[in-house]
């Protein structure tokens, strides 16, 4: 029987495994817990107004001049792109009651960072669109994962109205956060300790952070000589980009300083007058009034982050695959962002990480 290589996971790094694999003539089958593809990556339009645009709740940028993965498989897939705004000066803001400081950077001092158009979610659709009808199987968690004698694997999963399944599978590409493996997974034989901790140790980018969204009708800060850019050690928002789509409407997006506790202790309502007064300082009255407000907690979406993950990071965190027993080897591969030793936490690192399992499952 030729049973299909399993996919935990359908996020850029689990959905390009699978593409990979199809390319090759090789049976698979992705099984996502989530209702829609992507994982972390989230584009949404504002309701009622498709025509604001659409604004990335999750990665936003990639950087062509050192990411050679996702430049190569945007160019196949016929993605159309744009280059970040970032003309203008940066405002420095060191308190709420301070002026917020106007800097001019130079041009050679900034790496021009690139967008997709229409968000990133075309990414998502284009490439689930290279695999066979059927492949992917949404609404369907893996609760145990079991090496039989003859070197099968079977796959306990259960659906979301309760329905439990068996599926057996040459081997398991796992492209989901590390942490949440050992969280919602249980193996026999057991992962060794060292390999439990080294999972444990790969904290999930994104997880620990909350994006929030103010879309307008027009890129105001532009007329001012603005970048859009901002960065604040008064906040509540910490960091402050131009989220602007390539048609549309116009949109500031910023990143959170205050920790997932906090953010959940405020509330969102709290967080978005908080948000928008900031704003308001920082860009005048034309920030006051947002046509509409988006919010996306990580830290709060229980297929993505565990209690873990709300520690806030100290520094950038080394990421690769654990190194795994004989017993295991073949028969599992870790892809994901944080199993890529190069460009881990980016779109490129999810691409690495899946480009590597599928050799390390195909090897034999």
């Amino acid at each position: 029987m030729n049973d299909p290589i399993m996919i935990v996971g359908a996020g850029l790094s689990g959905l390009h495994a699978a593409s990979l694999l199809t390319s090759r003539g090789i049976p698979c089958q992705v099984l996502e817990s989530r209702d829609r593809l992507g994982g972390r990556i989230l584009s949404e339009t504002v309701k009622g107004r498709a025509d604001l645009g659409t604004f990335d709740l999750g990665p936003t940028w990639f950087w062509p001049q050192h990411e050679p993965l996702i430049s190569r498989l945007v160019r196949e897939l016929g993605l159309g792109t744009f280059d970040q705004h970032a003309q203008g000066a940066v405002l420095l803001e060191r308190g709420q009651h301070q002026p917020a400081e106007r800097h001019s950077l130079p041009k050679e001092s900034m790496q021009q960072s690139v967008r997709l158009a229409g968000g990133v979610a075309p990414l998502i659709e284009a490439v689930a669109a290279t695999l066979p009808p059927g492949t992917v199987e949404l609404s369907t968690t893996v609760k145990e994962i079991v090496k039989n004698e003859d070197g099968t694997l079977l796959l306990k999963t259960e659906r979301a109205d309760g329905k439990v399944k068996h599926r057996q599978g040459k081997a398991v590409i796992l492209a989901l956060p590390p942490r949440m493996i050992v969280s919602a997974i249980t193996f026999r034989p057991d992962l060794p300790e060292k390999v439990i901790k080294s999972l444990q140790d790969k904290p999930t980018w994104m997880a620990g952070q909350a994006k929030a969204l103010a879309i307008y009708e027009t890129p105001f800060w532009r007329e001012q000589g603005l970048s859009g850019q901002v960065m604040s050690w008064a906040g509540p928002l910490q960091e402050i980009h131009d989220a602007s789509p390539d048609t549309g409407g116009a949109a500031l997006f910023g990143f959170f300083g205050r920790s997932a506790a906090e953010r959940q202790e405020l509330g969102p309502t709290r967080l978005r007058q908080e948000v928008v007064a900031q704003l308001n300082r920082l860009f005048g009255p034309g920030a006051k009034e947002p046509i509409a407000f988006l919010y996306k907690d990580w830290s709060r979406d229980s297929h993505t982050a565990v209690d873990a993950d709300a520690v806030p990071l100290t520094a950038f965190p080394i990421y690769g695959p654990p190194t795994l027993p004989d017993v295991w080897n073949k028969k599992i591969a870790f892809a994901g962002t944080e199993t890529s030793v190069q460009h881990g936490g980016h779109l490129e690192g999810a691409l690495h990480a899946a480009v590597r399992a599928v050799s390390e499952v195909t090897a034999s």
